[in-house]
């Protein structure tokens, strides 16, 4: 079935509308106050760089290297309280029983680790195949390869996104735990969509890029006036809600489009001869 971009976006409006509420809690505490608190709270990188004497390229790359090898943990438990997040969404946006945030966040918890496991199962065969790419061309010898390795990487990358995309909606929705199984899953509902989908996932990714920047811009002028701590706090306030906002819609849209390729659940059947 071809994928039917203004149904899937209407499906999407509709699901968000629908679970209002309850979707704006878990937004909230699982996308919006773990990165606000760190944006907040969190070292910065740059600190103490005068801004009229810009870092070297290598002075640069020096500082970061040495921000996330002390961070690292924060942004590992950040990212699995995001995925728990993510699929307690997913569960409010699917599931036809109107679960509670308590049900939906229990239904994260326990459906995390596999989905954890689906994408370092994905991660691992990527990094295999580059691997293998980038012997071959140390091998030879070959200088160019280089390049062709880094773009078939990247090329890579977003093909398997786009076609593993539905691996958190198979797994809430469908109740796959096993990590194989729902790759193959997402892989069968998106067969011959991958150009759409690709395409769908780009334009949001850049009105979501346009909105950012608009709004830090606007709002980043207005905090500077309050001085550096004030433009902070307020650069961490805006990112943080584009961040939920983001992150709610564009699980609202994978929701609403794995409910297109897999057509009705059974319960839903169920509920229409009811």
């Amino acid at each position: 079935m071809p994928l039917e971009m203004n149904r899937a976006w209407n499906d999407a409006v509709r699901l968000l509308s629908r679970n209002r509420d309850v979707i704006l809690v878990v937004a909230g505490v699982f996308f919006f106050l773990p990165y606000f608190a760190f944006m907040l709270v969190g070292p910065d990188p740059m600190a103490g760089v005068n801004p009229a004497q810009p870092l070297g390229t290598e002075e640069a790359i020096a500082r970061m290297t040495a921000f996330y090898s002390r961070m690292w943990w924060v942004f590992l438990l950040v990212a699995v309280l995001q995925a728990v997040g993510m699929l307690g969404l997913l569960a409010l946006l699917t599931d036809r029983r109107r679960p509670t945030v308590g049900e939906a966040i229990k239904i994260g918890v326990f459906k995390v680790a596999p989905y954890i496991a689906a994408y370092v199962l994905l991660g691992m065969a990527l990094a295999f195949a580059v691997l293998i790419l980038a012997t071959i061309a140390g091998v030879t010898g070959a200088a160019w390869l280089g390049g062709v390795v880094v773009l078939l990487a990247v090329v890579a990358w977003v093909a398997l996104f786009v076609r593993f995309s539905l691996v958190g909606p198979v797994m809430v929705k469908e109740n796959i735990a096993n990590p194989i199984a729902a790759l193959g899953r997402s892989w069968t509902l998106s067969r011959g969509n991958g150009w759409r989908l690709f395409a769908f996932f780009a334009l949001l990714f850049i009105a979501i890029i346009v909105v950012t920047i608009v709004v830090s811009s606007v709002f980043g002028l207005l905090f500077r006036l309050f001085g550096p701590e004030i433009a902070r706090a307020g650069d961490g306030l805006v990112v943080s809600l584009v961040n939920a906002g983001w992150a709610t819609i564009f699980l609202a849209v994978l929701s609403a489009v794995h409910d297109q390729f897999a057509g009705p659940s059974a319960a839903a059947l169920g509920e229409t001869f009811e």
